[in-house]
């Protein structure tokens, strides 16, 4: 299981949303520290370290560390 880092910037991002979009998105926040690679996609080339989560309302940019277990939050966009 990997732990969860935010950069501030997109902490307040996802705190701002709307409660449904900003609960979907954590959700699938969570799924992703369970298997970040079958739960996300390629952000460029596939290197398997930065990933795009995708939403119906958001996405998220994440830095996956397998060496520590952590995912880093990097850029979080409001789709509305």
């Amino acid at each position: 299981m990997y732990r969860l880092k935010y950069d501030p910037a997109a902490e307040a991002v996802h705190e701002a949303m709307p409660s449904a979009a900003s609960e979907f998105l954590t959700l699938a926040l969570a799924d992703a520290c369970h298997d970040p690679i079958a739960v996300t996609e390629p952000y460029g080339e596939d290197d398997g370290v930065v990933r795009m989560l995708i939403t119906e309302h958001a996405f998220a940019v994440l830095l996956i560390g397998d060496t520590l277990k952590t995912i880093t939050v990097l850029q979080v966009t409001y789709l509305g």
